[in-house]
């Protein structure tokens, strides 16, 4: 097991931070006005097409995918991934610049590994250039959406055209303007062995009977202008060509596109843990309180050391996740993505909450990027899966290893 990074990463890594420095640092404050502005609900900052192709020119484009497509992909492992993701992590909504934002990766990674070459041309392309965001449709209101077997949206073939109802709620990315497409799963066949029920299928945001019924705030914050949107899908037909990689492929669809996410959401919770770690340790050393400065406070030293800690043993387990994937693949690794997915999100809620006690006031308001952190922080122990969920089948996994 050796995690240094390769002389490869250590440039691209130099590279990011380096555009960070330059780029996007200067102007978190004014992105941050603009989006938290109701008035600009749903649009984009005006400068982010310019910095995305500063970012393109620059070589820092399509990250994330693991194996080459074409000239945008620079054919990273999830292992060389894993450290850029973590320092897009350190501002919400700096993955964007570089094409790196969910739910478009896990759709370019889906399209890229199980898509037609006719759907590849027409969606995965565009979205690899960056000229149109997607979303990614899953999770209902009527059902619990952990047990993915109990998804009720139909999907039924009708001549040469598929006709699909269902509602779908907290469907990331629906309410971007930009967004063009939308990977929708439901069932095939619901007679079908229990998973082989579900499908995946592709369907444009401008096809008639797709209506957003309302965007969803998480905890107040609306995650403009990507959104998370509530929709329904009213007798909306597409062409039987739509459907990716076959009828029952659903959940092995799933299971490849969730894999890699996992990683992604889990780095990019480190990246916000070691931010918020790194806005404690200066607010320590600045303020004073009862005559002395934080940092000479021994409950304050305690904070910081545990929470240096903590960060380090997630980034450990999370590389070890990485590494595991790209060697032996999604399946052989399920246990420690498990375990990434309980760890990080708590992690990171623990340090993020000790960094906006020490700042007190100031941590809960829009002057840091702490509150938003926090509520990111605690929707991703739900989002690809709840802690129970991944608790519930590592455990039985830990049994069977040690009782058989």
């Amino acid at each position: 097991m050796n995690f240094d990074y390769s002389e490869k990463i250590i440039v691209l890594q130099q590279k990011l931070i380096a555009f960070f420095e330059e780029h996007i640092l200067p102007v978190e404050e004014e992105v941050n006005a603009f989006l938290y502005n109701p008035d600009n609900r749903w649009q984009s900052w005006p400068g982010m097409e310019d910095l995305k192709a500063k970012a393109k020119a620059a070589g820092l484009w399509n990250l994330f995918l693991p194996k080459n497509y074409g000239d945008l992909s620079p054919g990273l492992t999830n292992l060389e991934y894993a450290p850029l993701a973590e320092i897009m992590g350190r501002i919400l909504w700096s993955s964007e610049i570089f094409n790196c934002s969910a739910p478009d990766t896990g759709n370019m990674e889906v399209l890229a590994k199980y898509g037609s070459s006719e759907q590849q041309k027409r969606w995965l392309e565009p979205l690899m250039n960056g000229d149109i965001r997607s979303a990614f449709l899953m999770t209902e209101p009527q059902v619990a959406s952990s047990d993915a077997t109990n998804i009720e949206t139909s999907i039924v073939r009708d001549g040469d055209q598929y006709v699909i109802n269902g509602t779908k709620w907290w469907s990331s990315g629906g309410m971007n303007p930009d967004c063009k497409i939308a990977i929708v799963m439901g069932k095939t066949d619901p007679n079908a062995p229990r998973h082989q029920q579900q499908s995946m299928i592709l369907v444009p945001m401008d096809t008639p009977g797709l209506k957003i019924i309302r965007p969803l705030s998480v905890f107040g914050f609306y995650d403009s202008p990507e959104g998370h949107a509530e929709i329904v899908l009213e007798n909306v037909r597409v062409p039987k060509e739509n459907l990716i990689l076959g009828e029952g492929r659903g959940f092995e669809i799933a299971q490849g596109r969730l894999g890699p996410g996992r990683i992604h959401h889990c780095m990019r919770l480190i990246g916000m843990a070691q931010r918020s770690l790194e806005l404690m340790s200066k607010r320590a050393a600045e303020r004073i309180a009862f005559g002395k400065t934080f940092r000479d406070y021994s409950s304050i030293r305690q904070e910081i050391a545990q929470s240096q800690c903590d960060i380090e043993q997630a980034r450990l387990l999370t590389l070890s996740a990485a590494d595991k994937m790209d060697k032996l693949g999604n399946k052989a690794s399920k246990d420690l993505i498990a375990m990434i997915k309980i760890v990080a999100p708590n992690m990171a809620l623990k340090v993020i909450d000790r960094a906006m006690q020490i700042h007190g006031g100031k941590g809960v308001g829009p002057d840091t990027p702490l509150a938003h952190f926090f509520v990111a922080a605690r929707m991703l122990r739900l989002a690809d899966g709840p802690d129970e969920v991944h608790m519930y089948q590592l455990g039985k996994s830990v049994i069977k290893k040690y009782s058989e």
